[in-house]
């Protein structure tokens, strides 16, 4: 199945409607359902606002008397925010860009997840399974069978399957149009150190993000129900080659308690990833008494493959016992942050990355974001007549 008309000039016209009403869609939506300010136990909000501290180098708190101390850790960037003001607790180095792994399937999900119904049934061509990177981490997805959406969005979130991201992305537009999309839709959150290059999360030149934008899309994605739903999954049942199933555990083992890593009370999920080049990374969120924290947590230097998760647990305690203790450093919510003069710190062995023009950037946003004006409601339509269309259903 492909998603698109029989002529190529409709093709061409889908292709430009959805890359519109995926940048506008989701990034409307998260600004539409902000909620209401914290629970009494949560962050005060100052008296006047206070300029963000979140482009400032090293560890950023505001402590009031009482304020239990930030814990020691060793990760390259990491940020504590409260998911439902969007208040940033505590930082450190938030905005380094960094080589972010499979948590940029986060923002993946974001971008495709609104025009993808999950009972759609695809059957898988030769040509959505090339060009995956060596060494990848594949769910299973074979050539020739046919799956559901959902099973693809399964081995997403839990296998972190980019085999699976391959064939969603083939279905909206393909590679270099998802990348696409997905820049625009960082760039309508607020998060300006992002640069996509592979919508998998691979090692790829250029390709950065930020412990402050991770936290943006986890944020985001906790008010997209089908997100939500999905990153919390401990386990799924993924079809088989043969029509038989076989059963996926998430990865995400703060969430699991696989391997020995004693799993953390109330999490909500959301995505880990892994690269030689990204060490380890990780979303996490967790929610207690009315309050879910976001945590983001880029590169542990010490205690091995499984000290993203034990950091991101003393973060995420320090952030329970130090709400209501501590002034916010910044914000996480679109235009909440002002940058403070001086470098962002960049990483020497991943440079900087700038939009180019086949990746849209600042500039590009805007021009795709318009073309959503005109194009939501002929793509909406054509995803439906393609539901009746396709085979299988």
């Amino acid at each position: 199945m492909t998603i698109g008309f029989p002529s190529r000039a409709a093709r061409s016209t889908c292709v430009l409607c959805a890359a519109g009403l995926l940048t506008l869609m989701p990034a409307a939506a998260a600004r539409a359902e902000l909620p209401a300010p914290g629970p009494p136990g949560g962050p005060r909000a100052a008296a006047a606002p206070q300029p963000s501290l979140l482009y400032r180098s090293g560890t950023q708190v505001r402590p009031r008397r009482g304020a239990p101390e930030v814990p020691d850790v060793s990760a390259l960037s990491w940020v504590v925010a409260d998911a439902g003001s969007g208040d940033v607790l505590a930082a450190h180095d938030a905005h380094r860009r960094l080589p972010p792994a499979s948590t940029l399937k986060t923002l993946f999900a974001l971008t495709v997840l609104p025009v993808l119904p999950g009972g759609i049934r695809h059957e898988v061509s030769a040509d959505e399974l090339s060009g995956i990177g060596p060494g990848s981490s594949l769910v299973g997805v074979v050539e020739g069978r046919t799956y559901r959406v959902s099973d693809l969005w399964n081995g997403v979130f839990l296998n972190s399957g980019n085999d699976a991201v391959h064939v969603l992305a083939s279905l909206t537009g393909g590679w270099s149009a998802t990348a696409a999309r997905m820049q625009a839709e960082a760039r309508a959150l607020g998060a300006h150190d992002t640069y996509v290059r592979s919508p998998d999360g691979y090692d790829a030149p250029g390709q950065v993000s930020s412990a402050y934008d991770l936290a943006v899309f986890g944020r985001a994605g906790l008010r997209n129900p089908d997100f939500a739903r999905y990153c919390a999954k401990v386990d799924a049942m993924f079809p088989g080659r043969n029509g038989d199933s076989y059963g996926i555990v998430n990865t995400n083992r703060l969430l699991t308690g696989e391997d020995g890593v004693k799993p953390y009370p109330g999490l909500v999920g959301i995505k880990n990833g892994y690269t030689s080049n990204a060490g380890n990374t990780l979303i996490a969120a967790a929610r207690r008494a009315g309050l879910t924290l976001v945590v983001t947590v880029m590169n542990p230097q010490e205690g091995g493959g499984h000290a993203v998760y034990e950091e991101a647990r003393s973060l995420l305690d320090w952030g329970f016992g130090a709400a209501g203790h501590v002034d916010p450093v910044g914000s996480l919510a679109p235009g909440g942050v002002r940058p403070l003069p001086g470098p962002e710190a960049v990483p020497s062995a991943v440079p900087a990355a700038r939009p180019s023009p086949d990746a849209p950037g600042w500039h590009q946003a805007g021009a795709i974001a318009g073309a959503a004006v005109l194009g939501a409601g002929v793509m909406a339509l054509a995803l439906r007549l393609r539901a009746f269309r396709t085979k299988g259903m």
